[in-house]
């Protein structure tokens, strides 16, 4: 069993698209969890459609960090994926990332190759980066390009709810230095959408400086372990 977490915060614009998604997926068995973060458009709606195939929870708004935290909390399955709800995932991503587990029974993590699209309010955007060089697809050290045994998280702990940006980033940083091994499937099996309301893009030097903390602190603790 796979438990898919999709964590959302007003999120009703594209969540029908991240669900269609995961119930796209060649693999079975899988549980779709809803984490929410204290919505307040019409994501619960739209959830409760999926009613017969997704769960939903809620809490009050406390960050990307914690609403993942809150699907995991819930979570049955043996590995976890997550999918935030403007992105999406080619049909064979989860069977193509199991084969590599099966393959491998010392396996913990895999990651698969990310490559972006953007949404029709940004066209003028996608005709200047489209062929940007800084636009190949890369690794993704990403939660949506993520799949775990569920026992890599009960060991190494849940994602720091004090991160806004770089919350996944300090937990594949973590599962580094614990010595988990990690598969890279370079094919692009996750999409990362980009449009006016990506976290980033908002909070465009927040993200910055916490990304700077995060490497400073890295840095530090690789000269002093």
């Amino acid at each position: 069993l796979i438990s898919c977490i999709i964590p959302t915060f007003n999120a009703a614009e594209y969540l029908t698209e991240a669900i269609d998604s995961i119930l796209g997926q060649t693999w079975r068995p899988l549980e779709i969890i809803i984490a929410d973060d204290g919505s307040t458009d019409e994501t619960q709606a739209i959830a409760a459609r999926y009613d017969n195939v997704a769960q939903f929870y809620t809490q009050a708004t406390a960050g990307p960090a914690a609403t993942r935290n809150l699907g995991l909390r819930h979570a049955q399955g043996d590995f976890i994926a997550f999918l935030d709800p403007d992105d999406l995932w080619h049909p064979d991503k989860l069977t193509r990332q199991m084969a590599e587990f099966q393959n491998d029974p010392d396996l913990s993590l895999c990651i698969t190759y990310v490559s972006r699209f953007w949404s029709a309010s940004l066209h003028q955007e996608e005709l200047v980066y489209r062929h940007h060089p800084r636009n190949q697809a890369i690794p993704g050290y990403a939660t949506p390009a993520l799949l775990a045994r569920y026992s890599v998280f009960e060991e190494l702990g849940d994602f720091n709810p004090s991160l806004w940006f770089s919350d996944a980033t300090e937990w594949f940083l973590r599962a580094k230095l614990a010595g988990f091994k990690l598969a890279i499937i370079t094919d692009v099996l996750t999409y990362h959408r980009m449009h006016d309301h990506n976290l980033t893009r908002r909070h465009s030097q927040d993200s910055k400086q916490e990304f700077l903390q995060l490497v400073k602190t890295a840095l530090a603790h690789q000269r002093n372990p």
